[in-house]
């Protein structure tokens, strides 16, 4: 994208609150900052970030954040302050763990991280209230803490990861309806009779 081509960009992210850009970028473009007080809808999916900016946390009316396709393997601890964030796109990236600050993206509702390299279950989802949807698919995932019963979800998705064991406190999960569990290492005599209902 050209210079001309980004300042019409911004220019009309200034009046709608929303602002996509995929171009290849590995750092934020220049003018983005005056954004800060605008922007509702943040979409840079398909470029090049590894990280991204400490600047991101300036921008605390955003309520969708896509980072889709990018090359990410670190998010900043400064992510915690979206605290407005209510959906959140990590999908086909390179990471590993996620910040404790996650903790205070209070009005989360859906997180998207299929297609990453996630061993451990990401506990700091649990006690997010508001969180309805957790996508977790094709990931390297190998078994499901204690810790879930903290979940609040209405659908996890743990299909595509390397899954050999799954904690009966999963029966705990306040919202559960639906886990999805194609394609793990899982023998049906590892799975509670009282998990089965949830499983699709």
């Amino acid at each position: 994208m050209g210079n001309s081509g980004l300042k019409q960009h911004l220019e009309n992210a200034k009046k709608t609150g929303v602002l996509k850009v995929s171009s290849n970028l590995n750092d934020f473009p220049p003018g983005f900052l005056q954004l800060e007080s605008n922007l509702r809808t943040l979409d840079l999916s398909d470029n090049k970030f590894v990280t991204l900016p400490n600047e991101i946390s300036r921008f605390i009316h955003l309520k969708h954040l896509n980072l889709h396709k990018n090359k990410l393997n670190k998010i900043p601890d400064c992510i915690g302050a979206l605290t407005k964030l209510e959906t959140f796109n990590l999908s086909h990236n390179n990471l590993t763990y996620l910040p404790r600050t996650i903790t205070n993206l209070i009005n989360l509702k859906n997180v998207y991280l299929c297609d990453n390299h996630f061993k451990e279950f990401p506990v700091v989802f649990c006690g997010l209230k508001h969180l309805d949807l957790l996508d977790l698919s094709r990931n390297e995932i190998r078994s499901v803490p204690s810790e879930i019963s903290g979940l609040h979800v209405s659908e996890l998705n743990l299909n595509q990861n390397q899954i050999s064991e799954i904690s009966l406190q999963v029966i705990n999960c306040p919202r559960l309806r639906t886990l999805r569990l194609e394609e793990n290492c899982l023998q049906l005599n590892a799975v509670h009779s009282s998990c089965l209902g949830y499983i699709t």
